[in-house]
Parts: C-alpha cells; sequence; structure tokens
C-alpha cells in the first residue's frame, strides 16, 4: 500500500497543470516550462483567428490539439491588440504609455509576458523593460496585484460588478489563469489572486471574457476577440 501511495504521488507532482473546481472562479495553472503555452493573433496567412473554434482548427492544423484558451486581453474595433503584442520575438503592436479612460488606462496596467527560457511574468507597464528574450507578451489593463498588493483605485465593496478575467504568477513561475463565473468586482477579483498566492496579477477583460477547457466541459465558442492565449500539446 505504502509504494502505491508514493507511485501515486509521484505522478500527481508530474502534472503540468492543474483546474481547480470553486463555484465562483475558473482556475487553470500551469507550468509553461513543462506545457506548450503561447499568443495567438492571426493565423500563417494573416487572418484573424478571432474565436476558440478558429484557434481551435488553427492548432490542429498543425497536429496540435488545443487544451486550453482563454481571451488575452483587450482590444480594438478592428480586433487589433490594444497596447504591446509580441509573438515569436516580434514586435507587432507598441507599448502603450500614453492615458485615457477606460480599464486598460487604469494605472498601474501592465503586461503579461513569456520568456525564452519559458519564465512567465506579470509587471506594471512602467517597469517593463523590453528585450530580445521575450518571446510573447501582451498589454491590459489594470494591475489587480503589484508587488503583493491590491491596486489602489480598487474600492471594496464596490457595486461595479462584471464578469472577469485575468493572469497571475506563483512564486514557483506557475501560471494561474482565472475567470469569474459570476460578476464580481475588481477589489474581490484581485483579492482571490492575492488567496492564491500571487505577487502579481493583470486584469485581461470584462464581460467578453471566455474560456475554452474541454476536458472540465466548459467550452465557450462564442464571441470575437484580439489576442487570445492556448495551451497545446
Amino acid at each position: 500500500m505504502k509504494s502505491f501511495q508514493l507511485l501515486f504521488m509521484a505522478l500527481v507532482c508530474t502534472l503540468c497543470s492543474s483546474f481547480i473546481a470553486d463555484s465562483e472562479y475558473l482556475t487553470y495553472t500551469l507550468n509553461p516550462k513543462k506545457q506548450n503555452i503561447q499568443l495567438y493573433w492571426k493565423d500563417d496567412k494573416g487572418t484573424i483567428l478571432g474565436n476558440f473554434i478558429e484557434l481551435k482548427k488553427y492548432v490542429e492544423h498543425k497536429n496540435n490539439t488545443l487544451l486550453f484558451a482563454m481571451n488575452a486581453g483587450m482590444y480594438t474595433k478592428d480586433l487589433a491588440p490594444q497596447g504591446l503584442y509580441i509573438q515569436n520575438f516580434k514586435t507587432l503592436k507598441n507599448i502603450d504609455t500614453s492615458s485615457g479612460s477606460g480599464n486598460f488606462y487604469l494605472k498601474p496596467n501592465g503586461v503579461f509576458y513569456l520568456m525564452k527560457n519559458n519564465d512567465a511574468k506579470v509587471c506594471s507597464t512602467k517597469d517593463f523593460i523590453k528585450n530580445n528574450d521575450i518571446r510573447f507578451a501582451t498589454q491590459s489593463g489594470p494591475m489587480l496585484l503589484i508587488n503583493g498588493n491590491i491596486h489602489p483605485a480598487f474600492i471594496k465593496g464596490s457595486s461595479n460588478l462584471n464578469i472577469r478575467n485575468g493572469v497571475g504568477i506563483l512564486p514557483d513561475n506557475t501560471i494561474v489563469f482565472v475567470m469569474s463565473k459570476t460578476q464580481v468586482n475588481f477589489y474581490d477579483f484581485a483579492s482571490y489572486f492575492k488567496k492564491l498566492g500571487c505577487k502579481n496579477a493583470l486584469y485581461l477583460d470584462g464581460f467578453v471574457s471566455r474560456v475554452y477547457l474541454p476536458d472540465q466541459n466548459w467550452i465557450q465558442t462564442d464571441g470575437n476577440f484580439g489576442v487570445m492565449i492556448g495551451v497545446t500539446k
């Protein structure tokens, strides 16, 4: 029995991604050094993918299987990324350091990015330093957590409720993707990332938020997006 338990624990420890059951939040974690995660916007012909159905077709055409997908930040009316977008080391949209209205400009906003060595990072826009080792990056806003602190503009008990999704990084480099199953305010959403152990977390979007996670029978194929996150095998 003891040997069986040890074998079971070893198998559990080798898992590179997991789904956390929660009545309020859909939470998907993964180790980017063990699982293939990328950002997607256009196909090889330059056509915007726009939704999970087209993303699924695209990765299957390359003999891959789509395990998880989520919209990866705000976008303009023509489905272009709003702010910085780096794909396969190429900067396709420059970083936006200007001021404006709306959630994107509720500063500090920030950047989620993946390095050449598959380290994952979330940082505020002002702290972002571009270099040639950044393979993927998407800018959004506002930051949810900054060095362990909830964004100063968020109000506990706020009636500003919406479906929300975001991304955070745990101290061991694990990436945490979260979407609320019901409407939630910014303060409570940020608090959930803090509860999970994230030091930095970034808001991705609101009512348009969708997730594709067939292993948990969570398949939302409606909606149009700009950049998407995809995990494949």
